[in-house]
């Protein structure tokens, strides 16, 4: 077997607080790019590419060959490049197989057209518990790690693991759980399968939201997460965790992309069909997700 050597070179977005990877076995010049970001401004409905073009360039600048774009799961804060990326650089669009279980409530919340399916086939791969995908001669394992929502996937590769919104940094704790599917506990137990991995196992997370005073950052270990997590660390059982997730949710707005992220990511990175005028629309479905809503009774229609 030919030798690897693993390079990981991170993105963050400062608008969505989000960190996209690529990763690569430079030996063989194989690379993957990991939960991209399409730019999206919700005040004029303006979609551009600045972000996944960084992207983009740097794996061409690198010589390297996409062989996938892995998702850990559909994201409510940014929408995805999936599609962007594939379309200049080819690869395979992944995410978990629980896709589905997304995709079928979402399907109903945002009233989606008769044509859609809710069965995964808008992406090139569904991704399986266990499962290890090649990367040149770089072999990534997938964690179902649910909790955030029921879909979230981690890769697991060569003493590193990317883990999406399942944790954060540790001086910002873990993701909110109180999306359609979303489940504290279940969290809690997907974060225990996180930090049973090696203490030295280096964490690279999909978000950071950071205190005043502290730059971006987005590499940690599981020691440190294990010995500092403000939500989670050692010592910390899961009455105590679903109790304060539970409290903490209550007090959170929704993101701010959550309409058309979801509406986008869901299908892969694929945006809606167009309408007759040859437009491409999302919905905003009232109430949906408000907290405490009103029953609508008339005065409003």
């Amino acid at each position: 077997m030919l030798a690897s050597a693993m390079h990981i070179e991170p993105f963050f977005d400062a608008a969505t607080g989000t960190v996209s990877y690529v990763l690569a076995d430079t030996v063989s010049g194989q690379a993957a790019v990991i939960d991209p970001v399409l730019d999206f401004d919700p005040k004029s409905g303006t979609l551009s590419s600045c972000s996944a073009d960084e992207l983009i360039a740097y794996v061409r600048s690198q010589g390297w060959q996409l062989q996938w774009i892995l998702e850990t799961h559909a994201h409510a804060d940014h929408l995805s490049a999936a599609q962007h990326i594939r379309h200049h650089l080819g690869g395979k669009v992944a995410i978990g197989t629980h896709i589905r279980a997304v995709q079928h409530v979402f399907r109903k919340i945002f009233h989606f057209e008769s044509s859609f399916l809710p069965d995964g086939s808008q992406f090139d791969h569904l991704v399986e518990d266990g499962e290890r995908l090649m990367l040149g001669q770089l072999e990534l394992q997938a964690m179902h790690v649910p909790g955030h929502t029921p879909a979230d996937m981690a890769y697991l590769v060569e003493g590193a693991v990317f883990v999406g919104d399942t944790l954060f940094m540790p001086d910002v704790g873990t993701a909110r759980a109180d999306f359609p599917g979303g489940n504290a506990a279940t969290l809690y137990q997907s974060m225990q399968r996180i930090l049973s991995l090696p203490r030295k196992t280096r964490i690279f997370v999909c978000h950071d939201y950071p205190p005043s005073g502290r730059a971006p950052a987005w590499q940690t270990t599981v020691q440190a997460q294990r010995e500092g997590n403000i939500h989670v660390c050692d010592g910390v059982s899961e009455a105590d965790f679903v109790q304060m997730r539970t409290a903490r949710d209550a007090t959170l707005d929704m993101p701010t992309l959550l309409l058309p992220a979801v509406q986008v990511n869901v299908r892969a990175g694929k945006l809606p069909p167009a309408q007759d005028d040859g437009r491409t629309y999302v919905q905003l479905p009232i109430n949906a997700f408000a907290k405490n809503a009103p029953v609508p009774d008339g005065v409003w229609q």
